[in-house]
């Protein structure tokens, strides 16, 4: 008995010599570096020039500095759509969100006959690096889908079951 004390004993020094050499959590964060993103008063005349000449259609227009680069929010044709430009005029993207009717029939009928039963919730339109792509939501009863679809081919990108 008095030997199971004793290494009772020596265990929970043990314990307790060791736990006081372990660290605290470590709390520190790395700070990554800032992107300002500001109401841009004055967008150079190389940026307004392309942009006016790519949206003519453009409404409400509203830029923004994104480091180095001009964002604009607008409208066409009750659609929001976003584009960024480089300091030079270059169009880096184009994104135009929109509903099952903004989508070019051959690319409805595509969907429509992969997912009969789904309706289309949302459309997006990305064009960058000279590559149209859609990228489309839908939901049935028990499904949220996403599909995207590129030069006439069709790939689902997500496929979430509801929760009931």
């Amino acid at each position: 008995m008095k030997r199971l004390i004793i290494n009772l004993m020596s265990g929970s020094l043990f314990l307790l010599i060791c736990s006081l050499g372990v660290k605290a959590q470590d709390t520190t964060y790395k700070v990554l570096p800032s992107i300002t993103v500001t109401p841009a008063t004055k967008v150079p005349s190389e940026v307004n020039n392309s942009f006016n000449a790519s949206f003519k259609d453009a409404v409400n227009p509203a830029w923004y500095k994104l480091d180095k680069k001009y964002l604009v929010t607008f409208l066409t044709a009750d659609q929001k759509n976003r584009a960024l430009y480089k300091n030079n005029g270059q169009l880096v993207y184009h994104i135009r969100y929109g509903v099952e009717q903004n989508l070019p029939d051959d690319i409805r009928k595509m969907i429509k006959s992969n997912y009969v039963d789904y309706d289309i919730t949302l459309t997006i339109f990305v064009s960058q690096d000279q590559r149209n792509i859609w990228v489309v939501n839908l939901e049935d009863k028990s499904k949220y889908v996403v599909v995207r679809v590129e030069n006439g081919e069709m790939e689902e990108v997500e496929n979430l079951k509801k929760s009931m």
